[in-house]
């Protein structure tokens, strides 16, 4: 039979490094619905207002190599109108504060 040699290369190509990244909600402004380019299988970790620029971003567990795709977001206000039905479905993602607590924000994933 043949030897196969394990190399450091070999064993890195088998382990997948991951990250945590941080994405702006608000790339083009404040909206209602929103998308954000991540790389694949993403896990969100958490929305917060990041006290840096005062705006509030999602962090999420990323493996870099992965390619890119489009994920679709909601935003609602405490108090806001939620329109359920329709065959939308969403996946609650977190609560954030805004310009101290004067907006409270409730982010949504669209998942289908």
């Amino acid at each position: 039979m043949g030897r196969y040699t394990i190399t450091k290369n070999t064993i890195l190509k088998r382990i997948r490094m991951k990250a945590i990244w941080k994405f702006s909600t608000i790339e083009q402004g404040f909206a209602d619905s929103f998308s954000i380019f991540m790389p694949k299988g993403a896990d969100i970790l958490t929305i917060q207002t990041d006290e840096k620029n005062n705006h509030p971003s999602i962090w999420a567990l990323v493996d870099p190599d992965q390619e890119k795709e489009e994920r679709f977001f909601e935003l609602f206000g405490t108090g806001h109108q939620i329109h359920d039905g329709m065959g939308i479905k969403r996946k609650y993602i977190g609560t954030y504060q805004y310009q101290r607590g004067e907006f409270v924000g409730h982010i949504f994933e669209r998942i289908n």
